[in-house]
């Protein structure tokens, strides 16, 4: 049930998909209260606040029984007016300017009406604010797959005939298979038995085969793609720097053809630098093709084929742009992306690329993703522009680190390859200098623990060293990293000014200024106030400072006499 509190914080945070203020006013009629519990349930869950304007203004909500409000009565009217009945939690808020009425509801997995039929959700408007609009068939079907209750991927294409199947994709199938060390058993099949073992066909009564939507995307004609399938569409684009679109080419083929013809494009614009390893020369490309590889397998693998969106690889001047259509499956968010179990949009179509050996048969293709940008010393993908039409990932381009690059190298030559999560926290201190447990167990979305624990292995790896209490650890690369790296001098940046040198400065800001506080020691020495304060006491004990002042507060410190 939600208080006061609870209330005001929702109030404060506006209108959102899962939030929604209704004013009562002109009391907001049963139908009305019907439709927005069943758009929320639609949608993503959320609360119902009646008695609310839209600017956040509460002007209470009117009684409904009588001279009250009876929650269970209404809750009931609302169970028995959904379909199918859809539970509530139904709450009266006090509040000084009038008594709110809490409606909250759970998601739900199957589509959701009222019981006049009518079906609505939750969707953002192209002003950016929140709506209620039809929910239609296709929305639907779009939202089971995304919760993993449908797999489109697995849905038979009615008008699809076996002749829609392009004898040249079985082949190239087979080689794909041999190529990447897929299933060794496919390859001596008769196309039929080997559709069959994958299941990208279906048997009907009569013992013949359609295609489903798996087997279209792998191994259809071209015509056949177009006809049946027109979600199915790729674009490659080169944008420059004003971002003018250079180079737009389309595709609507087969999928292991267009995988094929996208990564000949990549390679074609996809330059190295050299660094040198010893007695050896290492390519340091621009963008990973591992990396980028795992991106677009996982841009056409996990996309929802049901909305009429496109695939987008976008090369600009300084990064990549990889656009998927639909949002992450439920359950996966920005903060546990990298420690979620793997969750494919389109099951039917991840086993066949699983098999075929297109994709790890761990299905954690992310890793590789963030690994191949860290390993060159390059920035983490990002995937903050990721909403709920669509999953955007940036890898940044541009100079690389080269040191960086030539001792991850190193380590995997001398057998102690580094993990994605020392990688992760590594790259964040080359580009960052310094980190805590905190920071490194939000890095690696593992929590404080598990930070903590990365963070000691590296330096007990000579990688990461340490300073502080372990309450108020904080870490920077070793000297003997930044000195691989070519960095010396770096190093004293990151280790930070040692305390001998932070009394000098003390001492000559008395010097000029006459005296010193302990903010003036904090701003000019990077110090926290416990840390100020027992510096200023040292210098105090000396005898080379003497302290003035109404302590605590006005406390301030001169030379000594």
């Amino acid at each position: 049930m939600i208080d006061l509190e609870q209330l005001e914080a929702l109030i404060a945070a506006g209108e959102s998909l899962r939030v929604e203020f209704k004013s009562d006013r002109q009391q907001i009629s049963d139908g009305a209260i019907h439709e927005e519990v069943v758009a929320l349930a639609n949608t993503e869950g959320g609360v119902l606040l009646i008695g609310v304007e839209d600017d956040g203004t509460v002007t209470g909500a009117k009684p409904r029984h009588g001279r009250s409000t009876d929650p269970p009565k209404l809750q009931a009217a609302v169970f028995n007016n959904t379909v199918p009945n859809v539970n509530t939690r139904i709450s009266i808020v006090r509040h000084p300017q009038g008594d709110v009425l809490a409606i909250e509801v759970d998601p739900y997995p199957e589509p959701c009406a009222t019981a006049t039929g009518k079906s609505v959700r939750r969707t953002v408007g192209g002003d950016g604010k929140p709506q209620t609009v039809p929910y239609y068939p296709r929305d639907q079907r779009s939202r089971r797959t995304d919760m993993g209750l449908l797999d489109f991927s697995a849905q038979v294409v009615e008008a699809a005939t076996p002749e829609g199947l392009d004898p040249l994709e079985f082949e190239r199938l087979r080689q794909t298979i041999g190529r990447l060390h897929g299933d060794k058993t496919l390859l001596q099949l008769p196309d039929s038995d080997l559709a069959k073992a994958l299941r990208l066909v279906e048997t009907r009564p009569d013992g013949g085969l359609v295609p489903n939507i798996a087997g279209l995307l792998l191994l259809g004609r071209e015509a056949a793609l177009q006809s049946l399938l027109p979600t199915h569409k790729f674009h490659f684009q080169v944008l420059d720097a004003q971002g003018n679109v250079k180079v737009n080419d389309v595709f609507c083929s087969p999928l292991i053809r267009l995988l094929a013809d996208v990564e000949a494009r990549f390679s074609a614009r996809n330059e190295e630098r050299e660094v040198l390893v010893g007695m050896f020369r290492l390519p340091v490309p621009d963008y990973s093709p591992e990396g980028f590889r795992e991106a677009v397998n996982n841009a056409v693998l996990h996309r929802d084929y049901t909305r009429l969106d496109d695939v987008y690889v976008q090369w600009q001047a300084d990064h990549l742009l990889i656009t998927s259509p639909g949002g992450l499956p439920e359950g996966v968010t920005l903060d546990n992306l990298l420690v979620h179990e793997p969750k494919p949009r389109n099951p039917r179509l991840a086993e066949a690329f699983r098999r075929i050996g297109l994709v790890e048969q761990t299905g954690r293709g992310i890793d590789k993703i963030y690994a191949g940008q860290l390993r060159y010393g390059r920035p983490a993908p990002d995937y903050s522009r990721t909403d709920r039409t669509a999953v955007r990932v940036v890898l940044r381009g541009g100079q690389p680190s080269l040191q960086f690059a030539a001792f991850v190298h190193e380590q995997d030559k001398a057998g102690t390859p580094l993990s994605l999560d020392e990688l992760l926290v590594l790259n964040s201190l080359f580009f960052e200098r310094r980190i805590d447990s905190q920071q490194a167990g939000r890095l690696t979305q593992k929590g404080l623990t598990e930070g903590r624990a990365i963070l000691e292995r590296l330096v007990e790896r000579g990688l990461v060293e340490a300073k502080g209490e372990t309450k108020g650890r904080v870490y920077h690369l070793s000297a003997k990293l930044y000195r691989a790296m070519g960095k010396s001098e770096d190093y004293v940046r990151s280790h930070g000014i040692s305390p001998i040198r932070h009394e000098a400065m003390v001492m000559e800001y008395v010097q000029a200024h006459g005296r010193i506080e302990r903010k003036h020691v904090m701003e000019l020495c990077g110090l926290s106030g416990p840390q100020a304060g027992r510096l200023l006491r040292k210098l105090e004990r000396s005898g080379r400072l003497k302290r003035q002042g109404n302590p605590p507060r006005w406390t301030y410190y001169v030379f000594a006499r």
